[in-house]
C-alpha cells in the first residue's frame, strides 16, 4: 500500500527525474520504441550525456506527459555530447521478425554516433552486435539517464512520424493508438484493410489480409459463375 508520503516521493522522482549524478564519461544509453504496434518501424536512440551540461527530468519516457517529452527532446539534442535516432522498417522487421529487426535498429543507433563510446548501456535483457562494449540493463530507462534519454528521443520522434502517417493512411486513427492494436485499430483493419506501413508478419495484420483475399476470391468466382 501507497503511503501519502511515498506517493509525494513519488511524484517527486518523476518531477526531477533521475540523479544526473549518475551519468559516466562516455556511455552510450540505447532504447526502442515500437516493438508492439501492427504498425510503421521500430525506432531507436542512441545517446551519450555529457556530465558537465545536466538535464533536469530524465526518466522513462513512459512516465512523462507528451509536453514534457517535447521540452526534453529539444533540450537533449541541445546538451546531450553526441546522440543519434535510427529505425528497422516495416519490410525489414517482416523479414527478420521483431527482435532482430530491433538489434539491427539500435545498432544502427550506436554506429550513428558521431562520438565512439566506451561502453553502450542497452535498455532489456540482451544486447545488439556492437563494435563497442555493451550491457543489459533490465528497466533502464527507469534507473539509467542516458538510456531514460535515448527512450525520449525514440518516443517522440516515433510519434511524430505516426502522427504525419496520420494523414496519409486516415480512418485508422494512428495518430491516436500511435499503431499499437486497439479496439479502434483492429476494427479499421478488418474494415479498411492492411496499408503498406503494416507489419504483415504480426497475426491481426496477416488476418486482415487473408480475410481481403478470401472475399476477393468469392467475388471472383461469383463474376465467372455470373
Amino acid at each position: 500500500m501507497r503511503t501519502g508520503s511515498a506517493a509525494i516521493a513519488t511524484k517527486r522522482q518523476q518531477t526531477l527525474g533521475l540523479d544526473f549524478d549518475l551519468v559516466e564519461e562516455l556511455v552510450a544509453g540505447v532504447d526502442e520504441v515500437g516493438r508492439g504496434p501492427l504498425c510503421g518501424p521500430v525506432v531507436t536512440a542512441a545517446v551519450i550525456l555529457d556530465p558537465s551540461r545536466p538535464i533536469k527530468g530524465l526518466n522513462d519516457s513512459k512516465k512523462l506527459s507528451e509536453a514534457r517529452r517535447e521540452a526534453l527532446f529539444d533540450e537533449i539534442c541541445e546538451k546531450a555530447l553526441a546522440w543519434c535516432i535510427a529505425r528497422a522498417e516495416t519490410d525489414e522487421i517482416d523479414r527478420l521478425n521483431i527482435l532482430h529487426a530491433t538489434m539491427l535498429a539500435m545498432q544502427r543507433a550506436v554506429e550513428g554516433l558521431t562520438v565512439t563510446p566506451r561502453l553502450a548501456l542497452i535498455d532489456g535483457n540482451r544486447c545488439p552486435k556492437l563494435a563497442v562494449p555493451s550491457a543489459a540493463v533490465v528497466k533502464g530507462d527507469s534507473r539509467v539517464p542516458a538510456i531514460a534519454a535515448a527512450s525520449i528521443l525514440a518516443k517522440v520522434s516515433r510519434d511524430r512520424e505516426m502522427q504525419a502517417l496520420d494523414l496519409i493512411y486516415p480512418g485508422y486513427g494512428i495518430a491516436l493508438h500511435k499503431g499499437y492494436p486497439t479496439p479502434v485499430h483492429l476494427e479499421a483493419l478488418q474494415r479498411l484493410g492492411a496499408t503498406p506501413i503494416h507489419r504483415r508478419s504480426f497475426a491481426p495484420v496477416r488476418a486482415a489480409l487473408e480475410a481481403a483475399a478470401s472475399s476477393a476470391a468469392v467475388i471472383q468466382a461469383a463474376v465467372v459463375l455470373d
